[in-house]
């Protein structure tokens, strides 16, 4: 029952027919998206990050890698000089290097030769012009040894020898004996 005093509706009735959902209406259509898809974009999601942490953890790695090399180079010895000392005949017997950094020298035996039970080996510094300084000896028991040296004993020094004096050394005072067992020329190495 409609109320007769109410207005005249302006509102068209609903269509029976497509109140029934025939197949001829027009509803917008729903926007569906394929599985796969969704499983394409999820699995290129995953490599993407995956791509991105070890691109990550590779770059930290690299870091470490830099820092522990850059490490070992600051570790390393840093020759700035060298001597090879020869015998009578030009033969080397000792390589001598000199590291700065360390304050040492670097004695390596190139030969056989050792001194007796009574005697040691000293080794000197040359200048020419100056009685030689003692750097210390060369002990029969190493192949290679290090022996402490400050730089400024190794000022102006041209040659380095090596002379045969009683055990444990003589002093600067004293003097080596003469001749010298080996001798080198001492070079500055270029940086």
């Amino acid at each position: 029952m409609t109320d007769p005093l109410a207005p005249p509706s302006t509102t068209p009735a609903p269509d029976p027919q497509s109140a029934g959902g025939s197949p001829t209406a027009s509803a917008p259509p729903t926007r569906r998206v394929s599985p796969w898809w969704r499983a394409l974009s999820v699995a290129l999601l995953l490599v993407l990050a995956l791509g991105w942490a070890t691109s990550a953890s590779l770059y930290e790695q690299l870091k470490a890698q830099i820092r522990h090399l850059q490490a070992k180079i600051v570790a390393l010895p840093q020759v700035h000089y060298v001597a090879v000392l020869v015998n009578d005949q030009q033969r080397p017997a000792l390589l001598v290097t000199y590291d700065p950094k360390a304050a040492a020298l670097q004695v390596q035996r190139l030969n056989a030769v050792r001194e007796g039970p009574e005697d040691s080996m000293q080794l000197w510094a040359l200048d020419g012009k100056n009685p030689p300084r003692s750097l210390g000896l060369v002990l029969s028991k190493y192949q290679t040894l290090q022996i402490p040296v400050q730089p400024q004993a190794l000022q102006g020094v041209v040659e380095l020898a090596v002379s045969v004096e009683d055990k444990g050394g003589v002093s600067d005072r004293q003097g080596p004996r003469l001749p010298y067992l080996f001798r080198g020329w001492w070079i500055q190495k270029a940086i």
